[in-house]
């Protein structure tokens, strides 16, 4: 069974303005644009039989779509960085949905993600960059940001062992219900003026 993980899709304007970010760092190997996406919970190598069951239990997930946007690059290694990443702006929402989705991966035997969910996208991996090259190049690109997108689904993705960065397949899909907006009363609706007759 080839590796799963459950992620968050880029739509395409919000991938080309990633796009324009590649380049520029010696030592990076850039993440195809096909391929960024904010994982939610990596959940590895797993038989058929669970990985049903897991697709049950998503498939059962009510929670609203939301808006997210991306803004600033960042690296993960701080004395021997490995990787650049764009960030996510913190949507309630989307904590609460990978939340869900943790809860739902120990339910079923998962050990708990050993990591705290820091939502991001690649955008290159590193090998040998020296640290002095990575300031240099986000102290360029922090003032990155893309206009607001709406997530309307999540998916279930799987990736081949490689050393990471696709080609990831989408294995599942699992839709967000529109949000529903509240109508706001105004201070003459929740208060009628009353009949001057």
């Amino acid at each position: 069974m080839p590796r799963l993980f459950t992620a968050l899709e880029i739509p395409r304007n919000a991938a080309m303005s990633l796009s324009l970010l590649r380049g520029g760092l010696p030592g990076g190997r850039w993440i195809d644009v096909e391929n960024y996406h904010i994982t939610l919970r990596f959940i590895g190598d797993v038989d058929g039989r669970t990985a049903d069951e897991i697709v049950d239990r998503l498939d059962r997930i009510d929670r609203p779509e939301f808006s997210l946007s991306l803004n600033g690059v960042g690296s993960f290694g701080s004395k021997k960085p490995h990787s650049i990443w764009a960030g996510v702006s913190p949507a309630p929402e989307m904590f609460a949905l990978q939340a869900e989705i943790e809860r739902i991966c120990q339910r079923i035997g998962l050990p708990p993600d050993p990591r705290r969910f820091s939502p991001h996208v690649t955008l290159a991996r590193l090998k040998a960059s020296r640290v002095e090259d990575v300031v240099h190049y986000m102290a360029g690109r922090g003032d990155f940001s893309t206009v607001p997108f709406t997530v309307s689904r999540f998916v279930l993705l799987s990736s081949k062992e490689s050393v990471g960065g696709g080609p990831y397949l989408t294995e599942e899909v699992f839709p967000l219900h529109e949000a529903v907006s509240r109508p706001v009363l105004s201070s003459s609706a929740s208060h009628p003026a009353k009949s001057m007759v």
